[in-house]
């Protein structure tokens, strides 16, 4: 399908196009409309090999041509079955009339009532829509952010040993080492990416109501239920939920879209952190040879990956939050409120996917400064107060707190020579003050 990117409502499919076009194959239209037709095959396919005695003499060597139906499935297929939707109305029903088409030109019609059989539509949107998150999830989703992770790893590794000024509430704090304050991103990821691998891809089916009311009045020997979990659990490699409505409950799919989140709201601290260290002068960017940082004024080179991120971040974090407030919500057994906001689904995930881009490059472009992180360590020699007080608090000297605090707190800079002057004059003996005076901004780091 050929579209004009500018002409596109959505920036995904228009300027962020070339970034995530991968994911079309998953959660555009053509993308449903394939995991559809993939699902009501697998079914018959299924439905055979029980087999039903009206299937019993199906030639099984037909398996591999029918798979070719959706293995082959091609843009114009989804067309063909979109006219037909324009006669039926029904998404669905059209899918099952352009397979009933495929078994005639496979000459297998005789079994094309056996397409869709005892089903209803959501047995299909139930199963296709989770079945091609999860290979999104895997072939797009976490490639990416596992780059995005190895970088920030590797980042963590090469500046392990710069110390730096750490700042809370916005001051001069202890200060910490470059790389460590990356590791901790590195951990807080480690552990949200884990809590969102661990839950199911859930799929319903079961009939119009859940219960196979169809299926069972049809052959009440077959047992159902243990079909339903072949089918959905071995054959799609998804989880059954059970019992269920006529759609899926989504609880597992609300607590995907939460843990997207929290993954999103740390990326945005990472953003911000960067954003904050470049205003600082900690980092440097490599500057991009034709490059123009601003319309108006030549000098600057801004921070637009991390901008670029968090922006998309946000707005991911809006899709997820709305989607997993709504989607568990169904009045009785169905309304069509979940209809529309399932097909948005790719959205939240396409916006994180462009975000990792971002900052994947602008992580590539950052320079430590290291001259300008040492000037700040230097001007900032207040922050040993602490170790100095600590060591008094060891040795038993009266008051070390309220001492570095008088200090402190007149209002003078507060420089190497000051500090030494203050140790001078401490009643302690030469080896402590030694010990005192060889703590400095740059070796107070900690473990």
């Amino acid at each position: 399908m050929n579209m004009d990117t500018l002409l596109a409502i959505s920036p995904i499919d228009g300027r962020y196009r070339n970034k995530t076009e991968n994911l079309a194959t998953y959660f555009s239209e053509f993308g449903l409309i394939k995991h559809r037709v993939l699902v009501e095959i697998e079914y018959f396919i299924a439905l055979c090999e029980i087999p039903l005695k009206q299937l019993s003499d199906f030639d099984k060597n037909k398996y591999a041509l029918l798979r070719k139906v959706y293995q082959d499935f091609k843009v114009e297929d989804a067309q063909q079955i979109k006219d037909i939707e324009k006669v039926t109305n029904h998404d669905v029903k059209a899918v099952e009339y352009f397979i009933k088409e495929k078994f005639v030109e496979l000459k297998i019609e005789p079994y094309k009532e056996f397409i869709h059989f005892g089903l209803t539509s959501q047995d299909v949107n139930n199963t296709a829509i989770p079945y091609s998150l999860r290979d999104a999830m895997a072939n797009v989703f976490y490639p990416v952010f596992s780059d995005l992770m190895n970088k920030l790893k590797q980042l963590s590794k090469d500046w392990e040993k710069i110390p730096m000024l750490a700042r809370t509430h916005g001051q001069p704090a202890s200060p910490t080492r470059l790389g460590k304050e990356i590791a901790v991103f590195v951990v807080r990821f480690e552990k949200q990416l884990e809590q969102l691998k661990s839950i199911p891809f859930s799929a319903k089916f079961g009939g119009a109501t859940g219960n196979f009311n169809a299926h069972h009045v049809a052959y009440p020997e077959v047992d159902w239920n243990n079909f339903g979990n072949h089918f959905v659990n071995d054959i799609l490699k998804l989880n059954r939920s059970y019992p269920t409505t006529q759609i899926e409950h989504y609880d597992n799919l609300a607590a995907f879209f939460d843990a997207l989140k929290r993954i999103n709201t740390i990326l945005i601290d990472l953003c911000r952190d960067f954003w904050a260290y470049i205003s600082m002068s900690y980092f440097k960017q490599k500057i991009e040879k034709g490059e123009v940082g601003s319309s108006a004024m030549p000098h600057k080179v801004n921070p637009i990956d991390f901008e670029n991120a968090e922006g998309n971040l946000g707005i991911s974090n809006a899709m997820c939050e709305y989607l997993a407030l709504k989607l568990p919500v169904s009045r009785l057994q169905r309304d069509l409120t979940d209809s529309t906001a399932l097909r948005n689904i790719g959205v939240p995930i396409a916006h994180s996917v462009i975000a990792f881009q971002s900052l994947l490059k602008g992580l590539g472009k950052v320079l430590v400064n290291e001259p300008a992180i040492e000037n700040d360590l230097d001007k900032n020699w207040a922050v040993v107060a602490e170790a100095i007080q600590t060591i008094l608090r060891r040795e038993g000297y009266p008051k070390p707190y309220e001492a570095l605090k008088e200090l402190t707190r007149t209002g003078e800079k507060i420089t190497k020579e000051s500090i030494h002057r203050f140790i001078d004059g401490l009643q302690l003996n030469h080896d402590i003050k030694k010990e005192l005076k060889n703590i400095t901004p740059f070796n107070y780091t900690g473990i």
